[in-house]
């Protein structure tokens, strides 16, 4: 890794974060994450691109509905707003270096506040991107990608791109103008779309027609200007159901595929899929997987867990491994993701206040990936997995199954052939049986 830069050492007594292999009892080092292990034929850190969240690690003060912040990072400490964000940056890029990662993704205003108007926004922005740079020059540390913070300022209770106000719009556009310039000057490999409010609490009071076709317009704007200014990278939309809007339109994975179909913006737009948003949608993180990967749309993943007892987007460090098992089966199957990575979006627990807790978390969550990705290598490699399920569609391979799946039969056809055949047997779908050959893989 690159040179731990910056004035101050903020993790004191905390080194390079090592593979020390799964005997290893220390708590700062990798049991299961050896960045350069060979897995289905490519190091384990290409599959994943780790990246840690500017916003949850370096901002998040621990504060909720109920009480004030409990994190006192001491790069917050300053009353002055640049020097807040130069320490700010340096403790983030000595915690990502002492975790050997090389990725990090942030919002325009993660990196610096947010100025009195546009004007002052950018001149902030161009000042911390310039100090980012320095950075950069210093280590391998990158963006994975970028993104605006369209939810946060009163001025977006509304929404942003859907706003009923014009000029709410335009601000917000001059704001994604300024984050996608960040991004390409930093060299974002990507840049994400969160429709944080772009839903409705009412119908009522909202015209949903008008609201969608002003939303895809203002995606259109963003894709056609990163494109003209030389944007290479994916764009990303990540599916959320609801919280803070009653409704967000960017629902989950099926409803934000067919529109990006509907308005022309599949060519460039793929999904960014989090944990906790499938789990508040009533769908499990693997369908929402399988379903972007179906429409050659999986993208980039965000990093988290809900908690089965509350109702809101809690995002909790993974720590479910049967979940990601079943996660990478479908995104190994599907050949990987497209663009992005694993961003770390989750949070450390409003109790956990000491600055190692910032590692034990990462850890436990680069750890459980790749814990999983050993054992989902197995299950592909050395099991029945495939065959079994191959199995059960075996009837598809079949003289007529065949012209059935290459659409050359008609429903009469369909007809003779169920009238000349004898009432089917059932087939077990043998659900158990799949379900102990993760467990028996499990080590």
């Amino acid at each position: 890794m690159g040179t731990i830069i910056g004035q101050k050492e903020f993790f004191k007594g905390i080194g390079q974060i090592k593979f020390e292999g799964e005997e290893s009892d220390n708590p700062l080092a990798y049991r299961f994450y050896d960045k350069n292990q060979l897995v289905f034929g490519k190091p384990m850190k290409e599959h994943f691109k780790f990246a840690v969240a500017y916003w949850h690690s370096f901002v998040n003060s621990g504060n909720d509905p109920f009480g004030v912040g409990t994190k006192k990072y001491p790069w917050m400490e300053s009353k002055d707003t640049t020097k807040r964000a130069h320490q700010k940056m340096d403790a983030a890029f000595e915690f990502i270096s002492k975790l050997d990662l090389e990725y990090f993704c942030f919002h325009d205003f993660d990196l610096i506040d947010e100025g009195n108007s546009i004007s002052e926004s950018e001149k902030r922005l161009n000042d911390i991107s310039d100090y980012c740079l320095l950075k950069m020059e210093k280590s391998n540390i990158k963006p994975l990608w970028g993104t605006a913070n369209l939810f946060s300022n009163p001025r977006y209770m509304n929404g942003a791109a859907t706003n009923p106000d014009f000029n709410v719009v335009s601000y917000a556009a001059a704001q994604v103008k300024n984050a996608i310039d960040i991004t390409l000057k930093l060299k974002g490999e990507n840049y994400v779309f969160w429709g944080g409010r772009e839903g409705y609490m009412s119908l009522l009071n909202t015209d949903m027609k008008r609201e969608l076709d002003n939303l895809a317009t203002f995606l259109h704007m963003a894709k056609d200007y990163g494109r003209s200014q030389g944007f290479k990278g994916c764009f990303f939309i990540e599916p959320k159901p609801m919280e803070p809007s009653k409704h967000q339109y960017d629902y989950d994975a099926a409803t934000v595929i067919g529109f990006l179909k509907e308005y022309g913006l599949d060519k460039d737009f793929k999904l960014n899929i989090e944990v906790n948003h499938a789990t508040l949608a009533n769908h499990t993180f693997d369908h929402e997987l399988q379903t972007a990967a179906n429409s050659n749309m999986l993208g980039s993943i965000d990093a988290n867990r809900g908690d089965y007892q509350n109702g809101w987007d809690t995002d909790q460090f993974p720590n479910n491994i049967y979940e990601i098992i079943e996660a990478l089966l479908v995104i190994i199957r599907s050949g990987g993701l497209q663009g992005g990575g694993i961003n770390f979006d989750a949070k450390t627990r409003r109790n956990s206040t000491d600055l190692e807790d910032l590692f034990y978390s990462h850890i436990g969550g680069i750890d459980i990936f790749a814990r999983s990705l050993l054992i989902t290598q197995k299950i592909i490699e050395d099991s029945d997995y495939i065959s079994m399920l191959n199995n059960r569609y075996s009837s598809f391979e079949t003289d007529t199954g065949k012209k059935f799946t290459r659409g050359k039969l008609t429903m009469e056809d369909m007809n003779a052939y169920a009238k000349k055949s004898n009432e089917p047997k059932l087939k077990s779908g043998n659900q158990e049986l799949f379900e102990n050959l993760i467990n028996r893989h499990i080590r």
